[in-house]
């Protein structure tokens, strides 16, 4: 048996026609599922036959036109008779027939479909186990696909590719459109057969648009996915626009993200899951990209939702920009406008305040030192500018803790975002003019009186936020400037709260701003504590040479670097404008003594130093007796009033009971400047608690001629209290005091400039101009902006005293320096 198997195989004489016969046969019988009393092995030895004796080329071309007629006649057949009227009626199956229609007939078409592919991959795997020599020997001899790969070919063209009638749709291109129809259908919501789709999903992902087989032409991405794309393309983009109209912005919103989610489960459930970053893309293109600035710009949109602090919405904006664009710039933009204009209006507001007519302001600090007096009952009036300066830093700050709060609940502290926030108000504080003097009158408040009865955590707080306001300013020169001021009032008026808090504030400067910022401001209170040494040594010189005298006037003294200390901050408008060069004051011969004894012996200590006295910065207590009235002892108070004050009520201490003296003889004898003395009278005469001289006529104004008496029947319920000086305060600048201040600090720009061209051209030598001017705008950019225009007015300057020169023979405008 064994010699005649191996005879049988070997077998000379190969009869074709009648081998292909019985193949033809068994291959009928294994399509109609009756392959059971088919032995594989007598199959597989007849095709073997015919391959060995170089029939390879007829038996392949017999099977594929086996298949062909097989898949043409018997299969399509089947298939074609499911195509029903509600899928062949009209173009897209979607118009003519109810939807419950098109699902049952589409799912009838699909199965037939799946079933018929299904059928057409067992019985080519049964085809190539009797057809496996042909395929190892003919096939890869003569570069033909195997019979199961042509076999596959074949269904796609004479199942999917043939027309169903002639000028008819493809069942491809039918097959395209039911499954876009019930795609449809589970968008709207109705339920379909997944598993049934995915199955003719697997079928396409089976064949290949050629016979090369090649990955990128799969039948499901050349046919089907790209008009499964552009249809949810069309689909998308209307409902967008639909949704833009109808819904509001949160609604929106939750649907986008819902659609997202829908399409990636689609995608695994139902098509292929290469198609989900596909669809995904379309989706956020359609619903997000290209609808984001429409969405944000809705009645109910960005702005709407931070004025009604929607945060959970506004999460939902941002996550869907973060899907399209990692940058989100519309969200962005939309923030940044938002904060221009809240920030705009705030600056509005300020200025308007600023205009508006100041409050008179009433005789200061009348009665802060009485005993029992509370904060509440002091008699202080503010300023109404100094309020409004107060509620924009207020105002600033509260916007960006509203933003700040937004970035961090909603937009996941986001760094894109954050840096927007700053950077917009960034611009709206340097955009108002007056920023850096509101931001150190916020600080002067808080130190003068904000951190009373407040916890260290509090008083931290309240620290951070002037340094955060203060880093986004971009000329920190000119708050400088005003802090200076109103550090120096602070310290000479005792008017501080705590000195340790100022120097903690001075030290979170240092931190944030550098060294060279603070070095004036760290000198000023070096010289409150050596004045303070010095006047401890002065009182021990006068012990030591027994002046034992019970009426000597004691000396309290603060020695100021001239350099360091902006004295202006005390001298109107007016001095600082003619009166720089003023006499001196006159002083009583019981003061003047002191004030010679204290000279004598700060020369002795510091010699080749001078003192000029500044008297409109000093203060002193006094006592004064009243004449008794009918039955009550003499009166007598002990008061707190300014140093011209007190030189104007020593005038009375000598005058004869009934006298009076006029404003002109009083400023003949104490030589005060006429702003300063009628100031001060205004406290004396004017204010109704302070009135320690009677004014003829009585007026509010002080005016020439005026003459001034005792009032021997001024009462007061306290023993002790304060004269204040009208408007000595700190407070907002007036329009010639802001010059003044902007003229002084161009002339110090002009010097910071000078200084920063120098140390650049003494390190490098030579330079080209427009090098040195980006190289200087660096240097300084930390104090103040630079103007280009000054910085050219410098360097000509600076070549005119011969500290630079003009390289002629440069190819660039270029500078050498001169040592």
């Amino acid at each position: 048996m064994a010699n005649g198997y191996k005879k049988g195989l070997n077998g000379a004489d190969v009869d074709f026609e009648k081998t292909w016969g019985i193949l033809e046969k068994a291959f009928q019988e294994i399509h109609t599922k009756n392959a059971s009393a088919l032995s594989f092995e007598e199959l597989y030895r007849n095709a073997y036959k015919i391959v060995l004796k170089k029939k390879g080329e007829e038996l392949y071309n017999k099977v594929a036109q086996f298949e062909e007629n097989w898949l043409g006649n018997n299969v399509r057949t089947g298939i074609v008779k499911h195509l029903t009227a509600p899928l062949m009626l009209d173009g897209t199956g979607r118009t003519l027939n109810t939807q419950a229609e098109r699902r049952e007939a589409g799912e009838k078409f699909l199965k037939s479909l799946k079933g018929a592919w299904e059928d057409h991959q067992v019985c080519m795997g049964m085809l190539t186990d009797v057809l496996m020599y042909m395929d190892r020997v003919y096939c890869t001899d003569h570069r033909q696909p195997s019979i199961f790969a042509k076999s596959m070919g074949l269904f796609r063209d004479q199942i999917l590719r043939t027309p169903v009638r002639p000028d008819s749709p493809t069942l491809l291109e039918i097959l395209t459109r039911i499954i876009l129809d019930q795609i449809q259908m589970d968008r709207d919501g109705e339920a379909i057969d997944q598993f049934l789709i995915k199955s003719n999903v697997y079928m396409l992902e089976g064949l290949y648009d050629s016979d090369q087989e090649v990955e990128d032409e799969k039948l499901y991405l050349r046919s089907f996915e790209r008009v499964f794309l552009q249809s949810s393309a069309a689909f998308y983009r209307e409902e967008g626009e639909r949704l833009l109209k109808e819904s509001d912005a949160g609604t929106y919103c939750r649907h986008a993200k819902r659609r997202i989610d829908e399409e990636n489960d689609r995608c695994r459930s139902t098509l292929s899951e290469a198609t989900t970053p596909k669809i995904q893309r379309v989706v956020e293109d359609e619903l997000i990209r290209h609808k984001m600035k429409g969405l944000i710009e809705m009645e109910t949109g960005v702005s709407f939702m931070v004025e009604n602090d929607k945060l959970h919405e506004l999460s939902l904006v941002f996550d869907l920009e973060a899907r399209v664009n990692p940058q989100k710039p519309e969200l962005t933009k939309a923030m940044q406008k938002l904060i221009v204009e809240m920030g705009t209006n705030i600056n509005r507001n300020a200025v308007a305040a600023s205009q508006a007519t100041a409050q008179p302001a009433a005789a200061e600090d009348a009665a802060d030192d009485a005993p029992g007096k509370s904060k509440a009952g002091s008699a202080k009036a503010i300023n109404q500018q100094t309020v409004a300066a107060l509620k924009w830093v207020e105002d600033i700050l509260g916007l960006k803790d509203r933003f700040d709060n937004i970035c961090k609940a909603s937009f996941a502290a986001d760094q894109t975002v954050s840096t927007a926030i700053n950077r917009s108000m960034a611009d709206i504080i340097n955009a108002f003019s007056r920023g850096s003097e509101y931001i150190s009158l916020f600080i002067d408040d808080n130190m003068k009186k904000g951190i009373k009865n407040k916890s260290e955590a509090e008083i931290d707080a309240t620290l951070e936020k002037a340094i955060t306001i203060l880093r986004y300013l971009s000329d920190k020169d000119i708050f400088e400037t005003y802090y200076k001021k109103h550090l120096c009032k602070r310290l000479l008026l005792n008017k501080s709260h705590s000195i340790a808090v100022e120097k903690q504030m001075i030290t979170r400067m240092k931190i944030e701003l550098g060294n060279s910022f603070t070095l004036k401001l760290e000198a000023m209170f070096k010289d409150m504590t050596l004045s303070e040494d010095l006047a401890n040594g002065y009182r021990n010189h006068v012990r030591k040479l027994g002046d034992a005298d019970p009426k000597r006037v004691d000396l309290g003294i603060n020695v100021l670097t001239a350099m360091t200390w902006p004295l202006e901050a005390f001298k109107s408008a007016s001095e600082q404008e003619g009166q720089e060069s003023r006499a001196q004051v006159i002083y009583p011969p019981s003061i003047d003594r002191v004030r010679l004894g204290f000279e004598r012996y700060y020369s002795e200590k510091h010699s080749g130093r001078k003192l000029t006295w500044q008297t409109n910065m000093g203060d002193a207590d006094i006592k004064g007796t009243f004449p008794k009235s009918k039955g009550d002892k003499p009166r007598t108070h002990d008061m707190n009033c300014s140093t011209y004050a007190m030189l104007i009520l020593l005038l009375f201490n000598d005058l004869p009971d009934g006298q009076s003296i006029s404003l002109e003889e009083i400023q003949v004898r104490t030589n005060i400047p006429m702003n300063d003395l009628k100031r001060n009278l205004q406290s004396l005469s004017v204010a109704q608690k302070t009135r320690l001289l009677v004014k003829e006529p009585m007026s509010r104004e002080i005016n020439a001629g005026d003459r001034f008496s005792f009032n021997e029947n001024f009462k007061s319920e306290f023993t002790r209290f304060k004269i204040g000086v009208v408007s000595a305060g700190n407070k907002v600048e007036g329009d010639k005091e802001r010059k003044e201040t902007e003229k002084k600090n161009n002339d110090s720009r002009g010097f910071a400039i000078e200084a920063a061209v120098v140390r650049i051209m003494k390190q490098r030598k030579d330079l080209a101009h427009a090098q040195l001017l980006t190289e200087t705008i660096t240097q300084l950019s930390a104090q103040f902006k630079p103007d280009v225009n000054m910085i050219k007015k410098r360097i000509e300057s600076l070549i005119e005293r011969e500290y630079l020169e003009r390289i002629e023979e440069a190819p660039v405008p270029s500078y050498r320096y001169l040592a």
